[in-house]
């Protein structure tokens, strides 16, 4: 049975001055995540803010847990490579 894992999380950038700023960050974030974890990834919110962004994230797995497990996976890789950015996060399995 196929399992697909959906993570939300939002994000805190206090660095950005502009959405040129703040763009550059999430896309190198995207594609980290692509690279590293073969997950779908998109900007999927506060569009508009400078500060403040929502990524969404996608996997597909053999079973729950391993798509639940691939998500905390990238949770821990995003603080991982940019420590505080992460304002809240929401996940499911379905």
């Amino acid at each position: 049975m196929v399992s697909i894992g959906y993570l939300e999380v939002e994000l805190y950038i206090p660095q950005s001055h502009s959405l040129k700023e703040k763009r550059m960050i999430i896309k190198s974030i995207k594609e980290k995540l692509k690279h590293k974890f073969n997950v779908a990834v998109c900007e999927a919110g506060e569009l508009d803010k400078w500060q403040t962004g929502i990524i969404a994230i996608v996997t597909v797995s053999t079973s729950s847990r391993k798509a639940d497990e691939t998500l905390e996976k990238v949770v821990g890789f995003i603080e991982k490579i940019h420590p505080g950015i992460i304002k809240t996060y929401h996940k499911e399995t379905l």
